[in-house]
Order: C-alpha cells, then structure tokens, then sequence
C-alpha cells in the first residue's frame, strides 16, 4: 500500500508527519483487512448453510426411502408381487436421492472449511512485511 513517495521523500519529511502518515496508512489498512474478512466469512457461512440444507434433505429422503423398503418388505411377506414392487422400485429411488443429497451436501460444508478468512489473513501477513520495511527505510 504505497503512496508514491520513494525512500528520498521520506529522508526529506520530518518524523512527525511519517507517524502521522503511517497512522493513517494503518487505520485503512485495518479497516480494508476487517472487510475482506468479513466478505469472506459471509461466503464460507452460505456455502455451509447450503450444505447443511442438502445433508436435511439427506435425511428426509432417506427416511422416505426406510418407509418405501419397510413397506417393500412386509408387502413381499404378504406375497403380493405388484405391491412389494412398485414399493421397493420407489424405495430404491428415494435412496438414490438420498445418496446424492448426502455427496453435494458433504462437497458444500467441505468447501467452507476451515471457517477462517484465508485470503485476509494472508493479506494481513504481507501488510505487515510491508510496514516492517517502511518502518527500517524510514529509520536508515
């Protein structure tokens, strides 16, 4: 985050307007930092809400799919063929939903771990390098 001026400048300005100037480098600075992690928090928090929407629909369809086979096995006690049937043919298809609720769903909350601002606290890291320098250069 350099304001144009190079090392001669800085030699030429008096040590009281350097504070002032990085003071207010760092305020907007921090503040830019909270932003990003704030933004990037908001987008980890959706993509595990959507997942955690798919694993509940997981669950429902796989309920759904317990029912169907439950009702799948006592109607081929019952030795009515097109009853237990239809009901297994609809079981197993509820399952498969279930299946494929239950991968999207893992794929969604692995996506948004870990819960950390990655990308602010990597810029975090390299303002702060950056300061280091400014504060060496200015001292030399």
């Amino acid at each position: 985050m350099a304001s144009g001026n190079n090392n001669n400048d800085l030699h030429d300005r008096p040590i009281g307007d350097l504070l002032k100037q990085l003071s207010e480098e760092t305020t907007t600075l921090v503040k830019q930092e909270i932003d990003l992690a704030k933004a990037e928090m908001t987008e980890k928090g959706k993509q595990a809400g959507i997942g955690a929407g798919m694993f509940g629909g997981a669950g429902v369809s796989g309920l759904l799919a317990l029912i169907f086979l439950s009702f799948a096995g006592m109607a081929a006690l019952d030795t009515s063929i097109a009853g237990w049937l239809a009901a297994l043919i609809v079981g197993v298809v509820w399952t498969a939903v279930a299946a494929v609720l239950a991968l999207q769903g893992k794929n969604k909350v692995q996506e948004a771990v870990p819960p950390a601002p990655e990308q602010a606290i990597e810029s975090s890291k390299e303002d702060v390098e950056w300061a280091k320098s400014q504060a060496k250069s200015a001292r030399t």
